[in-house]
């Protein structure tokens, strides 16, 4: 447990569902309570003031990113990202894994019904993921872009994404999914083109909170479908003609975001700043190793990679002769908290989780014995 870091948290010791959803910060907890209270005493400058924290935000998301804030832009969840990358294709067959998850999958069925860019599905190998060599197999002289998760929600599965931009080429787009990755792991964002995550989950920020990352390359080719009047050059001048949109990645804004949520970013983003990415990167993979020792003591089956520089965050099993709904009561009484599906179950620990989880879980497991 990385002690400074998770002093911020009362988030109970058996909580390992933060690929589901992070519990924020009390610092998130009260910026947002301050935010709605100074607007609940609203004057002349109240709006004002309120709004700066998207500027924070956004320079704060820019800098984990290692970008600049020209080449980012608030959103309010990483779906609202990639319809906008998807949308701005105009034609051609993007590359996807048919494995990763729906928010992957339904920007590009739409783009499709609308006959600009088709999705092509990757196969990726149970317990695997993308990976350069699936990527270059697939590639044809119609591929205009690769869109994948920086990690696999079900695994894991942590993708070389230097590697794939290699694959690729310089002229194609790379989008990346980075909700299961970003503000945990260190990863090349710089290879990507785009980069959208959401604050839900592993960065604590609470709902409607997220951000995307755009390269040069991705602002000069993509087309900004979605631009609404704060994404236009002037945008304070109210003359009832059309603006051309931003020359920056503000360009991908809509409309006003909530100031409340941005403060919430603000002081999400700032204990990943302060207690870095490393350090809270390699608190989880303390933890994930524990895990996989006790469910592997307990006779359970370990569905993530096997390779500690392959995994990130999320643990996936099962519990031979045992169904997950079983397993996931089993882990309930013993005050653990997971993600059950049909056909497994994930842990997904964060920095802030003490060894006990790996107790508890130990002692739920067990119990499956008796």
């Amino acid at each position: 447990m990385l002690t400074s870091y998770a002093a911020h948290f009362n988030t109970p010791p058996g909580y390992l569902d933060f690929a589901r959803f992070g519990p924020p910060s009390r610092d998130a907890v009260a910026a947002t309570a301050l935010a709605m209270e100074e607007s609940a005493r609203a004057d002349h400058s109240t709006v004002d003031g309120l709004m700066r924290a998207e500027a924070a935000a956004r320079d704060a998301a820019a800098r984990l990113a290692g970008t600049d804030a020209q080449h980012t832009v608030l959103l309010p969840n990483a779906s609202t990202g990639l319809f906008h990358a998807a949308l701005g294709i105009r034609e051609g067959v993007v590359l996807a894994p048919r494995t990763d998850f729906p928010a992957n999958h339904y920007p590009w069925r739409r783009t499709a019904d609308l006959g600009r860019a088709t999705p092509r599905w990757l196969e990726p190998t149970p317990g695997s993921g993308v990976t350069p060599e699936l990527v270059r197999a697939a590639l044809t002289d119609d591929v205009v872009a690769v869109s994948v998760s920086a990690v696999d929600f079900r695994t894991g599965f942590r993708a070389d994404l230097a590697a794939l931009r290699e694959a690729i080429g310089p002229d194609r787009l790379l989008i990346v999914d980075a909700i299961q990755a970003f503000g945990v792991a260190e990863m090349a964002w710089d290879a990507a083109d785009v980069v959208v995550a959401g604050g839900q989950k592993w960065l604590r920020a609470g709902w409607a909170t997220g951000f995307a990352a755009l390269s040069d390359r991705a602002l000069e080719s993509l087309e900004p479908v979605l631009t609404g009047w704060t994404g236009v050059e002037d945008v304070g001048l109210f003359d009832g003609i059309e603006h051309p949109p931003a020359a920056h990645a503000q360009r991908w804004s809509i409309t006003n975001l909530s100031p409340v949520t941005a403060a919430a970013f603000v002081a999400a983003l700032d204990l990943v700043e302060r207690h870095t990415v490393a350090a809270i990167e390699a608190a989880v993979a303390t933890r994930v190793t524990e895990l996989t020792d006790v469910v592997e003591r307990q006779g359970g089956h370990i569905l993530s990679p096997t390779d500690p520089a392959r995994r990130a965050g999320i643990l996936s099993f099962t519990m031979p002769d045992h169904d997950p709904s079983v397993v996931a009561k089993a882990l309930h009484a013993e005050g653990v908290t997971a993600t059950a599906r049909t056909d497994s179950l994930r842990f997904s620990p964060h920095a802030s989780t003490p060894a006990e989880a790996s107790e508890r879980v130990g002692a739920a497991l067990s119990s499956l014995r008796n």
